[in-house]
């Protein structure tokens, strides 16, 4: 035990802490919020382990929810919050390589503490009894590494999802993993065949949304993309050679990601919006690598990889728009602006212009400051359109297909002919866009 490093744990926390202490029990804050307080950041949440049973804590407590009781935890609500409680456990066999077989408790902690995944995630804490590290947890805070308690073989091979998770703490905290850490993650990689596709998605996700998503190459070079998304293998194995490419398609990707904000939808994105240029990918006699028409197999590969993460359908339906998307450049002129804003829809220009950008950024230093230039040009003719208010969907043209009915025009597929028609127009000129014109014109239309 340690008194060393104190911890400012909440009120609330703090109240449920004491109560188990004058009930008799030990009871300790443990795990991330542990490991985020000493790095100086803020906690997600609040874990509580104690040595208490669960029906003791319920007793301790006016007002619980058996949330996860088979495995020791009951939530406690107090003032408005929830805060998990559980009790000391140690865990069976993990028969799937994921979930044990069997809990029991225990009133050690230190059993508790090392059956956890990595060391700077198996600190407890409590005002009266200070800081418990067991297993050097602090130690490789300092020393910014990500190491298994224990022996790392048996850690990953009692939840491979921790595979993954090795990798994605990294990403978060900007570590690297110790050395046996990361050959036992290589040999474990295979085992997250048996995870599920939704658990692979939420590490794979917080590791690319994480301030270090160039940590994706760990992954890569422990063999965990090969298993969960081998899409990224291809495209670290896929070499270019050209005036906007000295490196592989992986690694551009990376730099993409790095340049990109912090955001779901643009980062994963950039991750796979070069994902077709391994298919289209072709070499000139004189050595020069060529990827046309690389956007359109790289949305269908993005879909098909989203699907098979069991993405929600808006995302995915997003994400798979700005790869199909992020090769066009639209003309320096204000239709041409307005077409692009168009094939993108209004909602996601924005975000094209991010992405880019951060395409660009990813790219040959070389051609990055005329490109950017280019694309600010496209952005500041993309804001006046914007402030004059320019019709940018069917929705804002002056007109509806009731109003050309009203004017004589037959209903039927004709109505939805013209109104596209007449769009067209605006979209070239949007001083057209009024009621007046575009019922003439479309009169003249139905005519011819």
């Amino acid at each position: 035990m340690s008194e060393e490093i104190r911890i400012g744990i909440p009120e609330k926390v703090q109240y449920i802490l004491s109560r188990l202490h004058g009930a008799g029990f030990d009871a300790y804050v443990v795990g991330g919020c542990v490991r985020d307080s000493i790095l100086k950041k803020e906690p997600d949440d609040w874990d509580i382990t104690t040595d208490a049973a669960p029906e003791q804590v319920k007793q301790v407590f006016a007002r619980t929810i058996d949330t996860g009781i088979q495995h020791g935890t009951v939530t406690v609500r107090y003032k408005g919050e929830n805060f998990e409680v559980t009790t000391y456990r140690l865990d069976g066999e993990y028969e799937d390589h994921r979930h044990p077989d069997k809990v029991a408790f225990t009133r050690n902690l230190e059993e508790d503490l090392k059956r956890r995944d990595f060391t700077i995630n198996a600190m407890a804490y409590s005002d009266r009894s200070g800081l418990v590290d067991l297993f050097g947890g602090v130690d490789d805070l300092k020393a910014h590494i990500v190491r298994c308690v224990g022996k790392p073989a048996e850690r990953f091979d009692e939840d491979a999802l921790r595979v993954l998770r090795a990798v994605r703490f990294c990403a978060k905290l900007g570590f690297s993993l110790d050395p046996a850490t990361r050959e036992a993650a290589r040999e474990a990689a295979p085992s997250l065949k048996y995870v599920s596709a939704e658990r692979i998605r939420t590490e794979l996700e917080k590791t690319i949304v994480s301030p270090h998503p160039e940590e994706i190459r760990t992954a890569f070079e422990c063999g965990i993309t090969k298993v969960v998304l081998p899409e990224f293998d291809a495209m670290m194995e896929a070499q270019q050679n050209n005036h906007h490419h000295r490196i592989s398609v992986g690694e551009h990707t990376i730099r993409t990601m790095m340049a990109s904000p912090q955001d779901r939808i643009l980062r994963w994105t950039m991750l796979l919006h070069d994902s077709g240029k391994p298919s289209v990918q072709t070499i000139t006699s004189d050595g020069v690598y060529h990827y046309h028409g690389h956007a359109a197999p790289g949305a269908v590969i993005a879909g098909n990889v989203l699907e098979r993460l069991k993405f929600d359908k808006a995302s995915e339906r997003d994400i798979v728009d700005l790869v199909r998307n992020h090769s066009l450049y639209p003309a320096l002129s204000e239709e041409g602006v307005r077409r692009a804003v168009v094939q993108l829809t209004p909602r996601l220009f924005p975000q094209f212009l991010t992405v880019k950008r951060s395409d660009i950024r990813g790219q040959n230093p070389e051609v990055q400051e005329e490109k950017l230039r280019y694309m600010d040009q496209v952005e500041e003719i993309y804001h006046r359109i914007l402030e004059r208010g320019d019709c940018l969907s069917l929705r804002q043209l002056a007109v509806s297909g009731n109003d050309l009915m009203d004017a004589g025009i037959p209903k039927g597929k004709q109505v939805g002919a013209i109104l596209a028609k007449l769009f067209d127009e605006v979209l070239q000129d949007p001083a057209l866009n009024t009621k007046e014109y575009l019922i003439r014109r479309a009169k003249l239309l139905n005519l011819g």
